[in-house]
């Protein structure tokens, strides 16, 4: 299980390890062996690839040490290293140099006019200039050089041939111009402080990012985060059961675990057998919200899904979701739950009054598994001290603006603190507060919070939000308790988008329905087997 921690957090943790046996100095190799590793990933077998390590003084500069003599001794890639100051009698310096790793320092280099073709021929970057520790903002020195790589590599990237043929029917693709060179962050960009998310004017852009142990709060928060790349994380030896790593409450998604939280199948098996899931949802104008609820909740593996809706909802929806049970209502219907082990309320609603006082109706009743979200939320907000009135463990599923009408706070302040906003109100609502937007977090009232790894526009599009909530009701209904609901809805969804955006091959084209669509694949992905006896 991967954890988010914080600096000091991280300080702690390796001590802890230090003080178990796996040194500060197995730490450092094992982290420069994980960069390497994942460097020679990214050239793969390139035969004439040039690799630069940018190295800082600290830690984070030994770690880029170990990784440019690993990559020396591992390829035939010609290694440098640029070191923003010399490093005297270090082991680490002279094991890289022994390797065949070629060693330029700032304090010689005049004008920068080795780093600049340091940077500008390389197929790869490695930054392991400064790691989690830094201060923001960089000065002197630091933020120059810093400057100058970031200047280098985006003249490099805007480098095109003399001369294009066009061809006004088909989009020109540039193939014969210079190769771009690919970041890799070692722990962390450059100019990001690791804390809080915040960046310093002259940040390294990452392509990837490889850190290591665990994620840090600032690689997943913005403006941070839209400087990270692609993340991996590498634990770097350093034990899951370590006190000090366990005891973390804060969680950051991933396939291992949401295998954990799926459901296992049976062969000897019945619709019954994976539950019931009631959908209410729908108006004249959102019918669509129907459908992408309801498909989705049975793409997860409910047994069995009813919608109640408008009858000229259903009439317009029931040719397409030809698997769904329909209860159609009036606007003077009141429904009852009645024997469905989860219930939805909300996506494409309507904000009428017959609406306000369903909801108030059935919030008066015994619910099952409840998740709510969209006009749900909407006509929950106007209810006073409407928290005191849901089931416990309740599902909601607030956008930034939907929690603001939910808390009274502005969306610029929610969107300023989400970690610290979702856990407390999570805590004083006694919810299950899954809120959206990238990274999407989910609280817990115990104070546990998971983070979601994607970011991604493909899931900026209408009906996307459907596709969530269907996807968090059909695995309640199949008796996945409520966080892991949350937590395992939220990350299929999430890679649904990433593969329909793959395949449909730019995420501005993704739909709602693809993003559906692309529900069993992710699901394939993440399960490691089908059925189990039983």
């Amino acid at each position: 299980m991967l954890k988010i921690v914080s600096v000091e957090q991280m300080r702690q943790i390796e001590a802890a390890a230090d003080s178990s046996g796996l040194t500060y100095d197995m730490m450092m190799q094992n982290a420069g062996r994980a960069a390497a590793r994942r460097a020679l990933a990214l050239l793969n077998g390139h035969s004439d690839a040039r690799v630069t390590v940018l190295v800082g003084k600290g830690n984070n500069g030994g770690d880029g040490l170990v990784a440019a003599r690993v990559i020396a001794e591992e390829s035939d890639a010609l290694v440098r290293c640029y070191l923003l100051s010399k490093r005297t009698d270090d082991p680490l310096l002279e094991a890289a140099q022994q390797a065949g790793v070629h060693i330029a320092d700032a304090e010689d280099d005049q004008g920068f006019r080795v780093l600049r073709q340091m940077v500008g021929s390389a197929h790869l970057i490695l930054d392991a200039l400064f790691g989690i520790g830094i201060r923001l903002p960089l000065r002197g020195e630091a933020a120059r050089l810093l400057q100058y790589v970031r200047n280098t590599i985006n003249e490099v990237r805007a480098l095109r041939p003399d001369t294009e043929i066009i061809e006004p029917s088909n989009p020109a693709y540039h193939t014969d111009s210079l190769i771009v060179p690919y970041v890799l962050a070692v722990d962390c960009p450059s100019g990001l402080d690791c804390d809080t998310g915040e960046v310093d004017h002259n940040i390294l852009p990452a392509d990837e990012t490889i850190t290591f142990i665990a994620a840090k709060p600032g690689l997943l928060a913005f403006p941070g985060a839209g400087y990270v790349g692609r993340l991996t994380v590498a634990t770097i030896g350093v034990r899951a059961d370590l006190p000090e790593l366990r005891s973390a409450n804060s969680v950051l998604a991933d396939a291992g675990l949401i295998q954990t939280m799926l459901p296992a199948r049976q062969v000897n098996s019945h619709k019954g057998t994976y539950g019931k899931a009631l959908i209410l949802a729908g108006s004249a104008n959102y019918r669509g919200a129907v459908g992408l609820c309801a498909q989705a909740a049975y793409r997860v593996g409910a047994g069995l899904v009813t919608v109640n809706a408008p009858e000229n909802v259903i009439t317009s929806m029931a040719g397409h979701i030809l698997e769904a049970t329909w209860l159609p209502r009036t606007e003077a219907d009141a429904v009852t739950p009645g024997d469905c082990d989860a219930l939805l309320v909300g996506p494409g609603w309507g904000q009428s009054e017959a609406n306000r006082a369903l909801l108030r109706h059935l919030l008066a009743q015994e619910l099952p598994a409840l998740v709510i979200d969209a006009d749900g939320l909407n006509l929950l907000a106007e209810i006073p001290n409407w928290w005191e009135q849901l089931p416990p463990n309740t599902i909601i599923t607030p956008h930034p603006g939907e929690m603001a009408r939910l808390s009274g706070l502005s969306t610029g302040e929610i969107q300023s603190n989400r970690v610290r906003i979702a856990r407390e109100k999570a805590a004083e609502w006694s919810v299950i507060l899954l809120l959206k937007g990238a990274h999407t977090l989910i609280a817990s009232p115990v104070g546990d919070l998971t983070t979601l790894p994607f970011k991604t526009d493909a899931l900026a599009k209408a009906g996307t939000g459907d596709v969530l909530a269907g996807i968090i009701v059909g695995l309640l209904a199949q008796g996945v308790a409520p966080y892991e609901a949350a937590i395992a809805g939220g990350y299929v969804h999430g890679l649904a988008g990433e593969l329909a955006a793959q395949r449909v091959s730019t995420s501005r084209s993704v739909l709602a329905s693809d993003v559906s669509a692309h529900l069993a694949e992710a699901l394939m992905r993440i399960e490691r087997r089908v059925f189990v006896a039983g």
